[in-house]
């Protein structure tokens, strides 16, 4: 396996990518992915592994930050706007379409977490995309209204707003907007807040679990409104008669968003449980993941042929 640090544009923005292929020469190009982060991730953790695992299984794949946020461009620095986010699907696609060792017409895209919402709704507007397979998927602007396992008050998110329209003013008058933290202090304070689930994310992405330098501790407050309107699975039922694939743990709380993403499927939809996998196991868990690529490794050979 080889990789390779890539840059790309989307919508104006350079995007910093590191492009996987396998370490064997082939005949010709080779069938190839695009692999998204979950939200406030970079391309060194979770989406890395992934792109890594599946060139080791014989495709191309591009993992990479999503504008705002990593080492891609893009101000303010921590946006989360998910009308981005698709596009930089799209951006990638474009890329890889450039790329001698890639098969143009046998490109597909793996979203985990937020980036599989993200990805659905890329898959639905772009038909150069053959296949789509998401891992724990998460719809953000539904896991920012209802919370990650769909119980939350609606109070939470009519503060957030609040808080949202309150540095919107304060920007215009040239004043400090200051950011949304996105993790507590200490993994105490997260599983308060949001149980096995809080604590989980907040040992990934805070402790030696799974930290790194450059994802995101906070998001600009410009990025809760953008949820107040988004809706990324309204593109599903455009994917069908392309497939879809979703890896979603037995133990996520955040399962329902996938299940509701495979109800509005119009062509073949299939959902893999990992048994006893909680959403975070699948970002780190060899024990977890290896079973998920595998299946990845079989839709993807099947729905990316010639």
């Amino acid at each position: 396996m080889t990789r390779a640090t890539v840059t790309f544009d989307s919508a104006g923005i350079p995007l910093a990518g590191h492009l996987y292929a396998p370490g064997t020469p082939a005949a010709g190009p080779l069938p190839a992915l695009v692999v998204g982060h979950p939200g406030t991730g970079v391309k060194e953790q979770t989406s890395g592994t992934y792109a890594r695992l599946m060139a080791e299984r014989g495709f191309v794949t591009l993992a990479f930050d999503a504008a705002h946020q990593g080492e891609s461009g893009g101000l303010p620095r921590g946006l989360e706007d998910p009308a981005q986010r698709v596009e930089d699907f799209k951006a990638a696609v474009s890329f890889l379409t450039t790329r001698p060792e890639a098969d143009a017409d046998r490109i597909g895209l793996l979203g985990i977490c937020a980036s599989g919402g993200y990805s659905l709704a890329a898959t639905g507007g772009d038909p150069r995309v053959r296949a789509v397979a998401t891992v724990c998927t998460a719809e953000p602007a539904r896991q920012f209204r209802y919370g990650a396992d769909g119980t939350q008050d609606p109070a939470v998110f009519r503060s957030l707003l609040d808080a949202s329209a309150r540095a919107r003013t304060a920007a215009a008058n040239g004043e400090d907007p200051g950011v949304m933290t996105v993790f507590p202090a200490t993994a105490e304070e997260a599983g308060a807040l949001g149980g096995e689930h809080g604590v989980e994310g907040w040992e990934y992405y805070c402790g030696p679990r799974g930290h790194h330098e450059r994802s995101a501790k906070f998001l600009t407050w410009e990025s809760v409104d953008k949820m107040a309107s988004s809706d990324v699975f309204h593109a599903v039922p455009l994917i069908g008669p392309r497939p879809i694939l979703q890896i979603l743990g037995e133990r996520a709380v955040t399962a329902w968003m996938g299940l509701e993403a495979h109800r509005r499927a119009t062509g073949p939809a299939e959902i893999h449980w990992i048994k006893g996998a909680s959403h975070v196991d699948l970002y780190d868990k060899r024990e977890y993941i290896d079973p998920a690529v595998d299946r990845l490794a079989d839709f993807f050979t099947s729905n990316l042929d010639k």
